[in-house]
C-alpha cells in the first residue's frame, strides 16, 4: 500500500525499490520518493537501546541482539532489508538512533543539519535515506529557496567576518560549505518527508544534470527519538 504525499515540482512518487534507484533525475525532478506504510513495531527498536548523549550508530549486529517482540522482529526485518538492497548498490547504509543533533552557534549562519542544505561529493552519488520512527526530514523546491550567501543582509555579514583577500571570498564560502545552505521563501511549502518512506536524493556532484535537493533534519517537536537511516 502506498501513501499519498504533497506534490511539488521537484518531487516524484514512485511503488517499488527498482523504480526508486533506476528513475532519472531530471528537469526540476531531484528527489524520489517510494512510498511505503511499513508494518511492524519501529519504536520498540528505539526503545530497547539505552544510550545517553545525543546519537548513536546501531550496526547489524546490535539489531540481531536485540529480543523483540514479533512485531518488532518485522520492523527489524525490514530495516536489514533496506540495508541488504542499498549495500548490494554499493552504497553504505548507517541506522543511527538520534535524540537531537548538536546545533551550530554562529550568531548569524547555522550550518548544523537542522538548515536547509545540499549535499555535496567530488564523485557520482545521491543520498538516501529513510526516518522510521520520530520526526521526519524535511524538503524544499529549489523554487522556494535561496541560496543564502545570495541574501544581501547575510553576505554582509559574512565579508564582515572574512579577514583574508577579496579574491578568495568564494573559496572561503565554498570551503567552510556556507554554499551549501539555504534560506526558505516567506510563503515556501515544506515538505515533510513521511514516516517509512525511503528517499532518494540528488546530489551537488560534477556529473548531476540537475540541481541538488535542498532538506534538512526536523527539530525533534514530538520528543521522541528518531530513528534514521542514511547513506
Amino acid at each position: 500500500m502506498t501513501k499519498t504525499l504533497p506534490k511539488s515540482s521537484n518531487l516524484l512518487h514512485v511503488n517499488n525499490f527498482q523504480d526508486l534507484i533506476s528513475t532519472p533525475f531530471h528537469g526540476t525532478t531531484n528527489a524520489i520518493s517510494w512510498s511505503r506504510d511499513l508494518e511492524g513495531d519501529f519504536e520498540e527498536i528505539v526503545n530497547a537501546i539505552a544510550f545517553e548523549g545525543t546519537m548513536l550508530e546501531i550496526d547489524e549486529e546490535d539489531l540481531l541482539a536485540l529480543d523483540l517482540s514479533e512485531a518488532g522482529k518485522v520492523a527489524r526485518e525490514t530495516i536489514l532489508s533496506d540495508f541488504r538492497s542499498l549495500s548490494e548498490l554499493g552504497a553504505s547504509p548507517v541506522l543511527n538512533i538520534i535524540a537531537n543533533y548538536e546545533a551550530d552557534e554562529h550568531p548569524f549562519f547555522p550550518t548544523d543539519l537542522y538548515s536547509f542544505h545540499v549535499d555535496r561529493s567530488p564523485i557520482a552519488t545521491d543520498t538516501f535515506l529513510c526516518t522510521y520512527f520520530g520526526d521526519a526530514s524535511e524538503l524544499i523546491s529549489n523554487e522556494d529557496a535561496i541560496q543564502k550567501i545570495q541574501v544581501p543582509e547575510i553576505r554582509e555579514q559574512l565579508l564582515k567576518s572574512y579577514l583574508g583577500k577579496e579574491a578568495d571570498f568564494e573559496a572561503y564560502l565554498r570551503e567552510n560549505f556556507f554554499d551549501l545552505h539555504y534560506q526558505a521563501l516567506e510563503d515556501a511549502t515544506i515538505i515533510r518527508a513521511g514516516i517509512g518512506n525511503l528517499w532518494r536524493l540528488a546530489v551537488d556532484h560534477p556529473e548531476s544534470m540537475v540541481l541538488p535537493c535542498v532538506h534538512r533534519a526536523p527539530r525533534e517537536g514530538s520528543g521522541k527519538k528518531r530513528l534514521l537511516m542514511i547513506c
